[in-house]
This record gives C-alpha cells, sequence and structure tokens, in this order.
C-alpha cells in the first residue's frame, strides 16, 4: 500500500507551497493527461491516467511509495476523494483544495450561488439533471462526454433558460459564452465544461439572504400540504377529483422528489401540480381548458415554484412529452390511464366517481404490469361550531406501481 496518499485539487493556478512539496515527493502521479503534462510532475514518478479511479486506486494501493491524485477544483466536490476512500481500497487520503469549479463557473458570471442546485450529468443521470433544471431556477450542471451542454439543451425542449457555458476553466483555452437553450444544441463544446442554467422565477434577481444551501422551493408558500384552494386566495372550486385530501394522499402514494418529472394530466386550477413542484420535483401541468392553464401558472407564482403548463387533449397531447417517473391522472379516464401504462412511470394515481370505472382503470394498470391498490375515500367537511356536515366527497382512489418483472 502507498506510504501516503494526497489529492491536490487544481484550478488553473499555481501550486500552493503544500501541494508543490507532496508532488515533488511523489513516486506515483495519477491525474486526466492534462495535469500529467505539468512541469512539476516529477520526471521519474509512475504516471497512471486517471480514466477509472477505481482502477487507479487499485494501482494506488498496491504501490509501495508516495502517491498523489491530481484533479481539477475541489476533488472534495463531487470528486475523486468519495471514490478513493471506498472502503475497499483501504486508502487514507490528504486532501489540497482549490476553487471548485461550481464556484468558479459562478465567480465568472459575477453570480451568488450559495441559492443554487448543484447536478452531475452522467449518461444515466442526464434525465433526471434535466428535470432539476425544470424545476429550479439556479442549477450548476458538470458535464460529461455525452451528457454536455448540448444533450441539456435538447432534453429541455419547450423549456426557456439561459445558459452560462463555461469551458476549461482555469486553462489557457477557458471560455465563458452566455446563451439561451434552445441555441446550445447548435454548438459544439470543449470538455471539461460547467454549464449555470438559469431561469424561471427569481433565477437571477436579488432575494434574501438564504439560509440553506439550495434553493428552498417552500420558502414564503403556505405551511402545510393539501390546504383547500379558497384557503389559499383562489377562485378556484375543489370539483370531482379535487378534493383535497384525495391529493394529500395521492401526492403519498406518488411520493415526487427532485430528479423526478411529474405528468398532472387535468390539472384544473393547478393545486395538485404546484404541490408536487414544492417537493422540488419538475411538474409538466396538462389540460385541454386554456383557463387551466392560466389558473396553474397563476398558482405556481403565487408560491414560488416552476412548472410547464400545456395546454391541450389527452392522451393525444401526452405523445410529444418527455418521459415521466410519477403520473397523476386528473381527468380522462381509461383511455388516459392506458396511454401513461404505455410510457412506463414508476407509479400511477387516478381516481373514480363509480365502481365500474374504478374496475376498469385498476384493471388497465394491472394488464401494463402495475401493481394495484384501491381504496375507498370519504371525506366529510364538518363545521366546528355545531358538527353539522358542509360537504362531502367520496371517491376510488387506484394507485399503480411498476413491478419489478414488468416491461
Amino acid at each position: 500500500m502507498a506510504d501516503r496518499v494526497t489529492v491536490i485539487g487544481w484550478d488553473g493556478s499555481p501550486l500552493t507551497a503544500a501541494a508543490g512539496s507532496a508532488l515533488s515527493a511523489a513516486t506515483l502521479v495519477a491525474g486526466a493527461a492534462h495535469h500529467l503534462a505539468l512541469p512539476e510532475v516529477p520526471a521519474g514518478a509512475e504516471r497512471v491516467r486517471l480514466g477509472s479511479v477505481g482502477l487507479a486506486a487499485r494501482r494506488i494501493a498496491g504501490h509501495r511509495g508516495t502517491a498523489v491524485v491530481l484533479a481539477d477544483g475541489d476533488p472534495g466536490f463531487f470528486g475523486v476523494v468519495r471514490a478513493l476512500r471506498a472502503p475497499e481500497h483501504g486508502l487514507e487520503v490528504e486532501v489540497v483544495p482549490a476553487v471548485s469549479s461550481v464556484a468558479a463557473a459562478f465567480a465568472r458570471a459575477g453570480m451568488p450561488w450559495d441559492d443554487a442546485r448543484v447536478v452531475v450529468a452522467q449518461e444515466r443521470t442526464l434525465r433526471r439533471a434535466v428535470n432539476v433544471c425544470r424545476a429550479h431556477p439556479k442549477v450548476a450542471v458538470l458535464t460529461s462526454p455525452g451528457a454536455g451542454p448540448a444533450e441539456l439543451a435538447l432534453l429541455l425542449d419547450g423549456v426557456h433558460r439561459t445558459f452560462v457555458v463555461c469551458e476549461q476553466l482555469g486553462t489557457t483555452r477557458e471560455q465563458v459564452s452566455v446563451l439561451t437553450s434552445d441555441k446550445a444544441a447548435d454548438h459544439t463544446w470543449r470538455d471539461p465544461n460547467v454549464v449555470l442554467v438559469i431561469g424561471g422565477a427569481g433565477g437571477t434577481g436579488a432575494s434574501a439572504a438564504p439560509w440553506l444551501m439550495g434553493s428552498d422551493p417552500v420558502a414564503g408558500a403556505v405551511r402545510g400540504w393539501a390546504d383547500r384552494p379558497e384557503e389559499d386566495g383562489s377562485e378556484d372550486r375543489p370539483g370531482v377529483g379535487q378534493d383535497p385530501t384525495l391529493r394529500a394522499v395521492q401526492l403519498a402514494r406518488l411520493g415526487p422528489r427532485a430528479g423526478d418529472l411529474v405528468w398532472d394530466v387535468g390539472s384544473a386550477g393547478g393545486s395538485f401540480a404546484v404541490e408536487a413542484a414544492r417537493f422540488g420535483a419538475a411538474v409538466i401541468a396538462v389540460d385541454a381548458d386554456p383557463a387551466a392553464r392560466t389558473r396553474t401558472e397563476t398558482a405556481a407564482r403565487r408560491h414560488g415554484v416552476l412548472l410547464q403548463t400545456v395546454t391541450g387533449r389527452a392522451p393525444h397531447v401526452l405523445e410529444s412529452l418527455p418521459e415521466p417517473d410519477v403520473v397523476r391522472v386528473g381527468a380522462g379516464g381509461v383511455p388516459v390511464v392506458t396511454a401513461c401504462v404505455d410510457r412506463r412511470p414508476e407509479r400511477i394515481a387516478a381516481h373514480a366517481t363509480t365502481r365500474d370505472e374504478a374496475e376498469a382503470i385498476g384493471t388497465a394498470l394491472a394488464a401494463g404490469g402495475y401493481a394495484v391498490e384501491t381504496v375507498l375515500l370519504q371525506a366529510v367537511g364538518l363545521d366546528p361550531a355545531d358538527w353539522s356536515e358542509r360537504e362531502r366527497s367520496v371517491v376510488f382512489l387506484l394507485s399503480g406501481r411498476r413491478t419489478a418483472g414488468a416491461p
């Protein structure tokens, strides 16, 4: 095992005295090609290209001598330190950090970043990274080959954002470009790069001093969930399928979270869509009624969340939408549920007002490979003065969870 392993962050500036001392004594140096070309790397040191961190860690673990790992920016922030400290390698590391690429990117843009979300975009996480960009007004994306600015822009189709693309930060080839997201797909970008995705309410304006790293989707919103629309200042009144109790259980069954894309099909006044967005999920609210779009966008502004609205009749309008993680069907019945099943979300929630309709929806879910749960929800609003009944809602709630063996 290596006698000592030092991880040195490099941001293009001269190495510190501690970093220079550790590097000059190294008998093995691991890093990317531009790191290994640095003049400070000892001529006699073994050089390891840092392609697979796991393979490099095994080489370091078997090395007898002093090892140094060079990495861009702060290696403890979405960097190699986590992988090197994995228990199977048994390595004890010392870290000499530098300015992270995210901090450098925001500095180039002249923007604070304590209210930003930071995500890593790789081929397997690209879609979830894009969903975070849909849901939040300020996101830093650490990209990778095949999951860069062009791919982000293509998947953000229909959502306007401003891209600040920072290429090869800290090098003589550094370049910062500001452009709209619809133009980013037309360029060829150099790796490595960081993309700042800015847009939506509060994306660039000054705000109150934050107390929590990253954006807080519930800041300024009313406390609690599933409030009655009229209590929220809206003129919308709950109709069939819009009861707050039903909405609360639908949210519980679907469990929207950051990185998810939620379809709210039949959004009506937007109450469900807004609350799903408050959980940090990206939301597309769909309704055939143009007035529903207005109500949904108004509710989103009131709560300070970002979401996308689409006017059109389901199921046909769903064909052009990006793949969902969870779906709430608020209108359209069996045909819409069937169309959603075909897109293979993890979970689907729907409701019915009759037993026959509930059985048909449950059959459609089960045929698509979903484990189905059906409950009859009865909510009775009472007048606290005399306990008399003010209103009553009775509805079947059906929720489907995609099974492990489903196609």
